[in-house]
């Protein structure tokens, strides 16, 4: 068969146009099937479960001396000399200073004498006493004599205690020449050297010890936290952790944790009226005196344990624009709820939650950018990746 041109090109046409129609009928075809199975969200949900969960407060505080004794002079005199290294440790009762001692010593001496003198006098007093009692029994004196003679005892008696405490008050200030450590701890600089005159009630202190291990950290906490705290453990919301279970940790200033726990001493009975808070005193070990007094800490005190706590992870809660917290929870279809919920504090990286949240429920955690209330989802396992 012989075709023409235009045949050819007719026939052609046909077939490109029959070719085009098949085409476009199969993409339809497909375009229909891919509409009507869409894929769902994938989430991943935690169950929700509740469970004791013990309460922190970070409080700021700096720390103070266990003990301090600023050590001043209890007599005048010349310093002869300085018997201690500044910066060491010292032992109560240990020698610091030694004041002149010789106008001391001297006076210690006369009292002594005195005392002698007076107790001579004394036995003189007795034995004269003695004897006009015996004889005003025979009527050999008179009876004012024997009175006088009685005084003069009398007398005597109080001589020799007056001078007894003239030789003990004379021996006190010959000791007070030797300035010593009123407590044990930590001698800080001198600020008197040999030669120097001190005096009895001086205002400067020659030096002061500090006694660190322990050591007390005072915190300070507003009154509206410690209101709140009695209304929680009242209520039963809080259960006490005990006098001797409540642990305190501190922060140092550059940020590391310091490795001793502490114990909570007492909590001032007064507020301050210009910063509404209250003192706490905790006590901590510091053997090797990494606490210094003055120090500004940061210390974790255990309030108390919440018998059925509910922690969530900080992602899975949303805030719209007024900064109302909400969760995103599955039910029993599988279909997302939206729910009001109401946190009571961050602890790490979770969020313990007071209301809108139940021990059981299904938490969405993961993929709530691609979710929205009532749409239902795929739930996705620990081992499938989105």
């Amino acid at each position: 068969m012989i075709y023409n041109k235009k045949s050819t090109f007719g026939i052609g046409v046909l077939l490109t146009a029959g070719t085009l129609v098949l085409t476009g009928c199969g993409s339809q075809e497909g375009g229909a099937n891919a509409a009507a199975t869409p894929s769902l969200p994938k989430v991943r949900v935690l169950e929700v479960a509740a469970k004791p969960v013990s309460l922190y407060t970070e409080l700021p505080g700096r720390t103070s001396p266990y003990l301090i004794a600023e050590v001043r002079p209890q007599v005048n005199g010349i310093v002869k000399a300085r018997q201690f290294k500044e910066g060491s440790d010292v032992k109560a009762g240990m020698s610091l200073y030694q004041i002149d001692a010789s106008t001391y010593q001297a006076e210690f001496a006369s009292a002594k004498a005195m005392l002698e003198k007076a107790q001579a006098n004394l036995t003189s007093a007795q034995i004269r006493n003695d004897r006009f009692q015996e004889l005003a029994k025979q009527n050999a004196v008179s009876q004012q004599e024997r009175d006088d003679a009685f005084a003069a005892l009398k007398q005597a008696e109080a001589d020799v205690a007056a001078g007894k405490a003239a030789v003990q008050t004379a021996q006190i200030n010959l000791n007070y020449t030797k300035v010593t450590a009123p407590i044990s701890g930590q001698i800080g600089r001198s600020s008197v050297t040999a030669g120097a005159l001190v005096q009895q009630g001086q205002p400067g202190a020659m030096a002061t010890i500090q006694q660190l291990d322990p050591i007390y950290v005072d915190l300070t906490q507003s009154t509206t936290e410690l209101l709140q705290l009695k209304r929680d453990l009242e209520s039963g919301v809080l259960k006490s952790a005990g006098k001797d279970a409540a642990k305190i940790t501190l922060k140092l200033e550059d940020g590391s944790d310091y490795a001793q726990e502490g114990k909570l001493q007492f909590s001032d009975v007064t507020v301050d009226q210009n910063t509404g808070t209250v003192t706490l005193r905790a006590v901590f070990p510091n053997p090797k005196q990494q606490l210094l007094p003055g120090m500004y800490v940061r210390a974790s005190l255990e309030e108390g344990i919440r018998e059925n706590g509910i922690l969530v992870p900080q992602k899975g809660i949303v805030r719209d624009a007024t900064g109302e917290p909400s969760a995103f929870v599955l039910n029993a279809e599988n279909k997302v709820e939206k729910r009001s919920v109401k946190t009571a504090r961050a602890m790490g990286d979770q969020w313990l939650i007071a209301e809108g949240l139940q021990a059981g429920d299904r938490m969405i955690v993961e993929g709530i950018q691609k979710i929205r209330p009532g749409q239902q989802v795929e739930i996705l396992s620990d081992t499938d990746t989105k």
